[in-house]
This record gives structure tokens, C-alpha cells and sequence, in this order.
């Protein structure tokens, strides 16, 4: 099946009405020519002359919602308290919000974090997965987003992954802790082995957490070897762990970036073991750019994952924002592209076939990640989609321009009205658009 096959093969039809919004002239990702989409009754159908609502496109790039499958929404905010990262580390930063947890309180996380939320939403995110510090034996973190998950309803979708910062087994009640999270309503269990005390409790972690996801019917993510040190394969023991409990296409690895550590013939099997096992990766470029190769002299690693090849090996892989203000990453406005134009950079993903690519890693790759159904462009399917100012997959990575506008179930939810800039050139006063 070609881009756009869907819009000319007719099987649905809203004969019967007036469409409630028709946007004409939208580029689908992948598609050589324009295509025109109705939205009647919060579902995509095939355009009417009709519409209560009609809006020219003119050409611009339309996609599904962006998927953030990697964010910690207790932690966003929370940059410089309670005293900044002046190494800007990982481990500093790990220290700095030990402390921050000390002072939090379910009314400040909630706040925090809906107001992040909005920015997403303007960005076009429809669906969030968030890891939640369940080391507190009060569970103020998750108690505030399991409520807020309750108050948004049907506005975005969150997926609570139960993390435990400080490790299962190295932080005292640690196990019993995660246990309750998913009593509270934790839809995934996390862990990070390479944070436990030795390696030996970093492997009993991985399993304790498979375990608990096997008991309960749900996913796992990981945050797993999140560090320049090559001696750090607790990844391995998540492909082992897949495999044996039949969890396929259940299973995130998040960050993984000692992987680009590892010699190369260890890494070329550890990648087929990872195919094999169905597993998907999170890469998050924002965060590990700046945290990695801390340790380094020159030349400094990139300290990233191996994003090309896994991907050449059939691995479902998605990029992160991470952090958004906090302990770890003092920048960032919840914007997915943002983090694809870095991994353009970081991960020399500029290749003409690379750059479409990004937008699959924020958009339909994590939804796959997730588990999302109903999910994409297609006849039928719920009218959730993102109007982008600008042309093309590529020129959406190169601008990272605000959203036009957002649907949500046929509902605008989100809107932007673009920018216009002029310069005077040679005494006259001219419009620029940044279009080639």
C-alpha cells in the first residue's frame, strides 16, 4: 500500500451530513501528491463539497499526534531547587532531586506537571508515557499523576511508569514500594539496574521487575545502562527476560547509551538478541547529549546508542524529551521535534532518507512502543492529527516550527497563528517565509 492509498480506495462514506471540518490540500507523510481530509463526528472520512468548517492547507505537512514515550512529568520544573547541577551530570542530578523529593507535596507535582502537559499539547502531543520516582514511601509523585491522569480524561492519554530512582534493592523498601505503586495504578514497571549497588542486584532488579509485569499483565520500560561504562549489559538480561516470559513487543529499553561503549562484535549480537526478543528502544538525544562522556578527555564520546543500527536490525526505535527543566536538563518546552533535530545532529541522521525517519520516532514509532490503538491517518480512524507550518518531513525537522493546529477527536484543541517576518532588503520592506 502507498501514502495517501487510504483517502483514494472509498469505503466509508458521510453522504449523509455535513462534514464538521475539511481541510483541503494536506501533505501525508510519504505521499507525492496533496490530499484533501474530512473530520465528521470526531472520525476521519472522505471529503464532502460540505463542511461547517473549511480550512486551505495549502501543502502543509499533516501527521498523526506526536507520542512522548519518554518524559519525567514529577521531576519537569524543578531546575535549580533546591541548588543547581553545576557539573551537569547524571549522577549530580540524581543527588539534587533526592533532595527535591524530601519537599514534594501532590498539589506541587500536580501543578508542575499539567502545566507542562499544555505545552505538549501545543506541540502537538497527544500521548504521554511519564516515569514516576516511586522512591518515597509516601508516593506523593504517583499519587499526584495517577489523580491527574483521572482529571485530564479523554484530553491526552498518560501511560504512569512505576521508576524507582535510587534502585529497587539499593533504596530500603525499595520492592515493597513498587509493589504498591502498581496497587495505585502504575501502567508499566520501570527500573535501573546500573544505578543498584553492585551488578548482581542489578540483575536480580531486572527480573523482579519482569516479574511484577508478568503478575500484572503489563508492559515493562527500563531505564537500563545509562552510562559511558562498557561494563554496563544489563540490557542483555531484558532481551533473556523477553524471550523467556513471551513478552514480545511489551518491553522498552530506555537510553542504553554505554552501548555505544561496547566493542562491536558484542554489540552485533547484542543487537540481533534484542531483534529477536521484540523489545523497542527509547533514545533520548536532548538529555544524554549533554550527560555522557562527563568522565572523558579527548576526544569525548557521544555516549548514545546505536539508533542506525538497531534500527537496521527491524528494532522499533523512539525518541524522548527526557527532562524538561530539572535536576538533569535545564532547557527544553516539551517539543518531540526539537529532540528529532538533535538526534539529526547527534545521531548523523541527515541522510535524505534519514531525516522522514524522525517523524516516524515521534509519531508512529512510540505509538507501536505504547500499545496505542486506534492510532493514525487512515478512513475511519479518530481524527487526531497535527498541522505542521511547514511543507515536509524534512523542513518540519529543519524549521521545528510551532503546530498550526491540533485536532483531538475532531475537536481543535491546539492552534497557532504563524509568524510573519520581514526584513528590509535593499531599502524595501519583504516578507521571508525560510522556504527554499
Amino acid at each position: 500500500m502507498q501514502p495517501g492509498d487510504l483517502w483514494r480506495k472509498p469505503r466509508l462514506c458521510y453522504r449523509a451530513g455535513v462534514l464538521d471540518i475539511l481541510l483541503r490540500g494536506a501533505r501525508l507523510p510519504g505521499a507525492a501528491t496533496l490530499q484533501d481530509l474530512g473530520v465528521v463526528n470526531g472520525r476521519l472520512g472522505l471529503p464532502e463539497p460540505e463542511a461547517r468548517l473549511t480550512m486551505d492547507l495549502k501543502g502543509a505537512l499533516v501527521t498523526p499526534p506526536l507520542v512522548e514515550p519518554h518524559i519525567h512529568l514529577d521531576a519537569v520544573l524543578t531546575v535549580g531547587q533546591p541548588r543547581p547541577n553545576l557539573t551537569g551530570s547524571l549522577f549530580e542530578g540524581i543527588a539534587i532531586w533526592a533532595d527535591r523529593v524530601k519537599s514534594l507535596t501532590v498539589e506541587d507535582v500536580k501543578r508542575r506537571a499539567e502545566k507542562v502537559l499544555r505545552w505538549q499539547l501545543a506541540n502537538g502531543v497527544q500521548h504521554v508515557r511519564t516515569h514516576v520516582d516511586v522512591c518515597d514511601p509516601e508516593l506523593r509523585a504517583l499519587r499526584a499523576l495517577v489523580e491527574l491522569r483521572q482529571e485530564i480524561g479523554d484530553q491526552m492519554d498518560l501511560q504512569l511508569v512505576a521508576f524507582p530512582q535510587q534502585g529497587i534493592f539499593s533504596f530500603e523498601g525499595g520492592s515493597e514500594l513498587m509493589r504498591r505503586a502498581v496497587g495505585l495504578g502504575a501502567d508499566v514497571v520501570g527500573g535501573i539496574p546500573h544505578y543498584e549497588l553492585t551488578r548482581e542486584l542489578g540483575i536480580k532488579s531486572v527480573e523482579f521487575t519482569f516479574a511484577l509485569a508478568a503478575e500484572h499483565g503489563l508492559r515493562v520500560d527500563i531505564h537500563c545502562d545509562e552510562t559511558d561504562d562498557d561494563h554496563s549489559r544489563f540490557v542483555e538480561v531484558m532481551a533473556a527476560e523477553t524471550i523467556r516470559l513471551g513478552m514480545a513487543g511489551r518491553v522498552t529499553a530506555s537510553h542504553t547509551t554505554a552501548m555505544h561503549s561496547y566493542n562491536n562484535a558484542y554489540a552485533y549480537r547484542l543487537i540481533r538478541n534484542l531483534a529477536r526478543a521484540g523489545m523497542h528502544v527509547v533514545t533520548n538525544p536532548l538529555d544524554n547529549s549533554v550527560l555522557q562522556g562527563r568522565f572523558d578527555s579527548y576526544p569525548i564520546r557521544r555516549g548514545h546508542t546505536r539508533v542506525k543500527e538497531l534500527m537496521e536490525a527491524g528494532i522499533n526505535v523512539c525518541i524522548g524529551h527526557d527532562s524538561v527543566m530539572d535536576p538533569w536538563y535545564p532547557l527544553g518546552y516539551g517539543d518531540p521535534v526539537q529532540a528529532a533535530f538533535v538526534l539529526a545532529h547527534y545521531g548523523q541522521m541527515s541522510g535524505a532518507e534519514e531525516l522522514p525517519r524522525l517523524i516516524d520516532m515521534i509519531t508512529c514509532n512510540p505509538a507501536r512502543a505504547l500499545g496505542l490503538e486506534d492510532y493514525g491517518l487512515r478512513e475511519g480512524g479518530s481524527a487526531n492529527l497535527v498541522v505542521f507550518d511547514a511543507a515536509s518531513e524534512t523542513d518540519a525537522i529543519r524549521l521545528v516550527p510551532r503546530r498550526r493546529l491540533v485536532l483531538r477527536r475532531g475537536r481543535i484543541v491546539a492552534r497557532t497563528e504563524p509568524a510573519r517576518t520581514t526584513v528590509v532588503w535593499d531599502g524595501r520592506e519583504e516578507a521571508v517565509d525560510f522556504q527554499p
